[in-house]
């Protein structure tokens, strides 16, 4: 059995096609009959002929996606749609894409989306076609392989999701602290800050004892497709904690390494069902590898942190290289100014947590700017067309 998939041209005469090919005497082959027999209202399969009276082959059912409510949207599914695909069909296998002897061994399911205000049969039938035949290619190619589903699942954008969830796969990346506990001074901060992929929002511990998680979805409406960490510093309640940082919106919830061994556990395990990254801070850790050796699982990022009110000691980055082995990222904060960001990255930090040399500046987005340039890091373009034709 092979599946494809593909989405062509633009609304409303979009088409996007689910497809699976395979033996007449496998699971397919059983579906087909299933699907041909069991009608469904609204959804009544047919068969992709080429004109009335001549199947396609290999034999194709095509499945409406869209509850067909009258004739016109029977019409368009049963004209264009259907043509569309017992053509690209036909073509695919005079192309050598299905080869010639299996004809008659494989069947297809062919799920076609064509939407009620679609008018344009042409485009309609061009788009169904095209889409048919890109997913047949893919299919029998085995397309996408594992490592092009690994490399995409963190750059690639959904065009219909509605927004951006944005992960940490570029490092490195300046994360910029709110320890501020007045929200108009937050607003303005986030309004002064440049667009940029390399920016990380966090909700600092006093901001949130003041405002509550609520204010995640406050900083989240100035930007919108921001990484935002919710920093609890949580010491219990794990998996509770971690939980209601996620409900808020929330792309990662911050640890303390001083917490039981279990209660990391725990936010680590509810982090992972949700979807969003557990960062342990090692404030006042003596020791950060004994305890990230305990953990049952690794943690996204460790935070090597020195504290604002211990400015006078040396920063607490430890041995970065050591730390990699138990998580996927390293986070410095306490003290990184502009003149130090060159030692940080060259330590080996992914992450540079910068709070009031930033959020306290007279020109929030000139320091912005200047910590931004000691990365050196290009934008990412998360919103490439990638067509994969």
């Amino acid at each position: 059995m092979h599946v494809g998939e593909a989405l062509i041209g633009n609304d409303p005469e979009l088409a996007h096609v689910d497809l699976l090919i395979g033996d007449k005497n496998g699971p397919v082959g059983q579906a087909f009959a299933s699907g041909l027999s069991h009608l469904s209202q609204g959804h009544t399969p047919l068969l992709a002929v080429i004109r009335p009276n001549l199947l396609t082959k290999p034999a194709t059912l095509i499945v409406p996606k869209v509850t067909i409510q009258d004739l016109e949207q029977a019409a368009r599914v049963f004209g264009p749609a259907q043509a569309a695909v017992a053509k690209a069909v036909a073509d695919a296998v005079e192309d050598g894409v299905i080869a010639k002897d299996v004809c008659e061994q494989y069947v297809l399911i062919v799920s076609v989306y064509v939407h009620p205000d679609a008018q344009d049969y042409e485009k309609i039938y061009r788009y169904n076609y095209g889409a048919t035949k890109l997913a047949l290619k893919r299919a029998l190619s085995d397309f996408p392989s594992v490592e092009k589903v690994l490399y995409e699942k963190d750059r690639s954008l959904h065009p219909v999701m509605g927004f951006k969830v944005t992960r940490l796969w570029d490092p490195p990346y300046l994360q910029v602290a709110f320890d501020l506990t007045e929200l108009d001074a937050v607003l303005n901060v986030l309004d002064q800050l440049p667009t940029s992929d390399h920016i990380i929002l966090e909700a600092g511990t006093p901001l949130i004892k003041r405002y509550g998680l609520g204010i995640i979805k406050e900083m989240r409406k100035a930007r919108p497709s921001a990484f935002i960490v919710a920093d609890l510093k949580t010491l219990d309640t794990g998996n509770l904690e971690a939980r209601l940082a996620a409900d808020e919106a929330a792309d990662a919830v911050v640890v303390s390494g001083l917490a039981p061994t279990s209660t990391i556990d725990k936010a680590i395990e509810e982090a992972n069902k949700t979807g969003i990254y557990v960062i342990i801070d090692m404030l006042n850790v003596d020791k950060p590898e004994t305890v990230l050796k305990a953990l049952k699982s690794k943690p996204d990022i460790v935070e090597l942190h020195r504290a604002i009110d211990a400015e006078d000691t040396a920063h607490a980055w430890g041995n970065i290289s050591h730390i990699k082995k138990y998580a996927k990222l390293v986070a410095v904060a306490g003290g990184i100014r502009k003149d130090n960001v060159d030692d940080a990255l060259k330590s080996g930090a992914d992450i540079l947590v910068v709070g009031r040399a930033i959020t306290a500046a007279r020109d929030v987005e000139g320091a912005t700017r200047a910590f931004l340039e000691g990365l050196k890091q290009s934008d990412i373009d998360q919103y490439r067309v990638k067509t994969d034709f």
